[in-house]
């Protein structure tokens, strides 16, 4: 007779009483369990938060969100950031992970269920290869190109580095996503050029990212937009939009 017994993980938040709900149920059924701790740490509408929900919703794990206010940091992300005091961190069985690119290769080797990252060393190191790339390249000089509001020299510098980034990355992709058929690493890594380029070029009357000059990355932007995994945790466009609009009118009224 087998007495073989499948491992029984709880994923959940301490003090939950939804998670309290099934300890009890699975206690009076003399199952035992391990019990897994997660809390993320973020702000609504920062691409890096973002991309950590978007892996954590791919790889079905629940967790507790906490709820974070920059201008008046909590001592909650303190004692977990002590060196950067940023968002987003992970707390999993109260141990904290920060940055977002880590954060996700921690969310994959923790995790097993529908991987993000390849098994190959080397498609691996590419997979990180073009998330730096997408940081590095993309994500701050375009920042940097809406900053600088008074400075039209500094500004196209960075627009230029920014579109040329990103027709490097149009010339890379060969397929539905970057992982192929399904999102990956990278894929996650680049919501930052699906959602929010749009709407900051926008704001800062920018020309970035258009389907006639990218059509390859535009047709994968409508799709990883609409994955499901994806799609339920892209802030709502137009409240982002005027509290990004208010923060840059302020900034370009500051330096008149």
């Amino acid at each position: 007779m087998s007495t073989n017994q499948e491992e029984v993980q709880l994923l959940g938040a301490l003090g939950s009483p939804f998670a309290c709900r099934v300890q009890i149920a699975l206690k009076w059924k003399g199952i035992e369990y391990k019990y897994e701790d997660v809390k993320l740490l973020g702000v609504v509408g920062s691409p890096f938060f973002c991309r950590v929900q978007i892996a954590l919703k791919f790889k079905g794990i629940e967790y507790e969100f906490v709820k974070e206010d920059l201008t008046n940091k909590s001592d909650l992300l303190l004692k977990y950031n002590p060196v950067h005091k940023k968002i987003p961190v992970l707390v999993h069985n109260e141990k904290p992970i920060s940055e977002s690119l880590v954060i996700l290769e921690y969310i994959d080797e923790v995790w097993k269920q529908n991987p993000i990252l390849s098994s190959d060393p080397y498609q691996k190191s590419l997979a990180r290869f073009w998330s730096k790339f997408i940081d590095d390249k993309i994500v701050t000089s375009s920042f940097k190109a809406v900053y600088a509001v008074n400075d039209e020299k500094e500004r196209q510098k960075n627009v230029e580095e920014s579109t040329e980034a990103l027709q490097i990355l149009e010339n890379e992709l060969k397929n539905k996503y970057f992982g192929g058929e399904e999102i990956n690493f990278v894929d996650i890594a680049a919501v930052f050029i699906a959602f929010w380029i749009p709407l900051i070029q926008d704001i800062a009357e920018l020309k970035l990212f258009n389907a006639e000059k990218y059509p390859k990355l535009y047709k994968w932007s409508q799709e990883f937009l609409n994955h499901p995994a994806v799609k339920e945790h892209v802030p709502a466009r137009d409240p982002l939009f005027a509290f990004f609009k208010a923060k840059y009118d302020a900034l370009v009224s500051a330096s008149k």
